[in-house]
């Protein structure tokens, strides 16, 4: 089962960082006492630091290496710091300027992936969307976090994201639950183009789409979306924050479960008889 913290990752490189620090320092033979008066600062910021309570800054790092006698590894804990930084990061700061930016932002990762796994619980994938669909969603998110209106611009980046779908090379596992089917967003009409999209797409040879029938029996429950790129690195999205996991066990959990899901999942006829009723389900 994926971990139930979505920071859980974030939390554990930085308590590594914060070993690392314990071990420079003990290396160093100086007490958390002595290194505070070295660096200016009081002994409970050492500790809270040293026990990964505080996250340090780059500042911090390099003054902690200085004061241990250990300038050759700032340099390297700087980069760990802000790798860490990154894994949990909220909506609040990647959104301040508006939506396009975020489209634009992961592009070179989906660029360099060649195989993806996709599970959707919630919305249609946004290499999937339809630029009817990705507007009626981001335009729902803009209002909900009261973001600059930038919609347009996001739509059109995220439709030239989208084009890696139809170039070689490339695969996408991609699993929904039928319930994404039936959440509207937009009109009807926005709905029935989208679905009729995901029908199209059931054609690319590249894609291999699968539904969880709502009434399936199941031994793997639903959980939040989520997006592996090459097996290595996981993507999802709780509601506050955006959260990206590298950490192999971790990875491994998630890879896991979309078996799991996959094995629920229905293809081919069966998927486009769900499809079908959605649409006819509209009218």
């Amino acid at each position: 089962m994926p971990p139930t913290s979505p920071s859980s990752s974030a939390q554990a490189a930085r308590a590594a960082l914060a070993a690392r620090l314990r071990d420079i320092r003990l290396d160093a033979g100086i007490t958390k006492r002595e290194l505070a008066a070295r660096c200016g600062w009081s002994e409970a910021k050492s500790s809270r630091i040293e026990n990964a309570r505080t996250a340090p800054s780059d500042d911090d790092l390099r003054a902690w290496c200085h004061a241990c006698g250990a300038d050759d590894q700032a340099a390297s804990l700087v980069a760990a710091n802000r790798q860490a930084d990154s894994m949990y990061v909220q909506w609040k700061r990647l959104q301040r300027t508006g939506l396009k930016q975020l489209q634009t932002a992961n592009l070179s990762l989906f660029e360099r992936t060649r195989h993806f796994k996709v599970y959707c619980s919630n919305v249609v994938p946004g290499f999937l969307q339809t630029p009817g669909y990705a507007a009626a969603l981001l335009r729902a998110i803009a209002t909900f976090r009261g973001l600059p209106d930038d919609v347009a611009d996001a739509v059109t980046a995220r439709m030239n994201r989208s084009r890696i779908l139809h170039e070689n090379g490339r695969t996408f596992a991609i699993v929904l639950e039928e319930t994404v089917l039936r959440y509207r967003l937009g009109d009807a009409g926005v709905m029935a183009g989208q679905l009729g999209s995901l029908l199209s797409a059931m054609d690319l040879p590249s894609v291999s789409l699968g539904i969880i029938p709502a009434a399936a029996e199941r031994s793997m429950w639903a959980i939040e979306s989520f997006t592996a790129f090459d097996d290595r690195r996981v993507d999802h999205e709780p509601l506050s924050a955006s959260v990206k996991i590298t950490a192999p066990d971790e990875v491994d959990q998630y890879l896991k479960a979309f078996g799991a899901l996959h094995q629920h999942a229905v293809y081919g006829a069966d998927a486009r008889a769900l499809i079908v009723r959605a649409i006819e389900a509209l009218h």
